[in-house]
């Protein structure tokens, strides 16, 4: 064999005999122990990796609730039960999970919102729409109806109503926030699902336009933020509510003549009203014709 040819492949043999040694000795050197917790925990975690908790995924929720940067009952999707089960893992208290749900912030659907002259065709999506020509509604604000945060929700907790609104389903909704990534105009939000009173309403146009664009619009009044003594704040001409000093009881709610600012129940109710008198509304078209005008 050619005296070359032999060098080579002794000189490859050595150098990867130094590296696989090189490679030994850093493995012993450099090893970082696992607890052993942090797989338990993890294998106890629903496995949505959807960051509602605010970590990356289930495993750093994992490793920070080991660590103890974190309590148990930080997973929303898991809710009480995985809480009961990771703080058993750990033998601490598990602590009360507060259930969180998405709120849509918005009840300008297509009964309400005034439609623009030129009605958009295209694709549907909320983050095209909004990109090309913001929808066929008037408000540049509010919900266009696209369905992104349907199309999102793994857990189907979230749906399109006949009026062209998303509608929470609370008791399947996790609280994992991808409506909320989801939505270009920023009006879903995760709140405690025991939160009653919210602005149904992002709108920061003046109050002329509020009026023209939207039958159920914040006009900025101001009524509510006068009287709740801090608890609703007015951020460019939007009625804001601030949590930690609101109290309902201070509410003029019959002062606010678009309703924006009001109970979720009774937003609710009134979205599925409104919707049943434009069902009814079509049915008596289709049957007469000629009241369609």
């Amino acid at each position: 064999m050619d005296l070359n040819i032999l060098i080579a492949i002794a000189t490859m043999g050595g150098l990867g005999f130094i590296f696989a040694g090189a490679l030994a000795i850093a493995d012993k050197k450099l090893r970082v122990e696992e607890n052993p917790l942090i797989g338990k925990v993890n294998d106890a975690l629903p496995g949505a990796n959807c960051g509602a908790c605010g970590k990356a995924g289930c495993y750093d929720f994992a490793v920070n609730v080991v660590e103890g940067t974190i309590s148990p009952n930080g997973c929303p999707v898991g809710g009480q039960d995985t809480a009961n089960e990771v703080a058993a893992l750990l033998g601490i208290e598990a602590g009360t999970a507060v259930k969180i749900v998405a709120r849509v912030l918005c009840r300008g659907g297509n009964i309400e919102a005034a439609r623009k002259m030129v009605e958009y065709r295209g694709p549907q999506s909320c983050a095209t729409m909004d990109l090309v020509s913001g929808g066929s509604k008037m408000c540049q604000y509010g919900c266009m109806g696209g369905g992104d945060c349907v199309d999102v929700c793994t857990f189907n907790a979230i749906y399109l109503g006949d009026n062209g609104l998303p509608i929470v389903v609370d008791e399947l909704c996790t609280g994992c926030g991808m409506c909320v990534k989801a939505c270009p105009r920023d009006i879903i939000e995760l709140h405690p699902a025991d939160r009653e009173v919210f602005v149904f309403c992002k709108s920061h146009d003046d109050p002329k336009t509020s009026k023209e664009v939207c039958e159920v619009a914040c006009t900025g009044c101001g009524i509510c933020a006068r009287k709740s003594d801090g608890g609703v704040v007015l951020s460019d001409g939007l009625a804001v509510i601030q949590w930690e000093n609101f109290d309902p009881e201070k509410i003029p709610f019959d002062k606010c003549k678009t309703s924006a600012i009001c109970y979720l129940r009774d937003a609710f109710n009134q979205m599925q009203e409104g919707t049943a008198d434009a069902d009814a509304q079509k049915l008596a078209a289709d049957v007469n014709p000629e009241q369609k005008n």
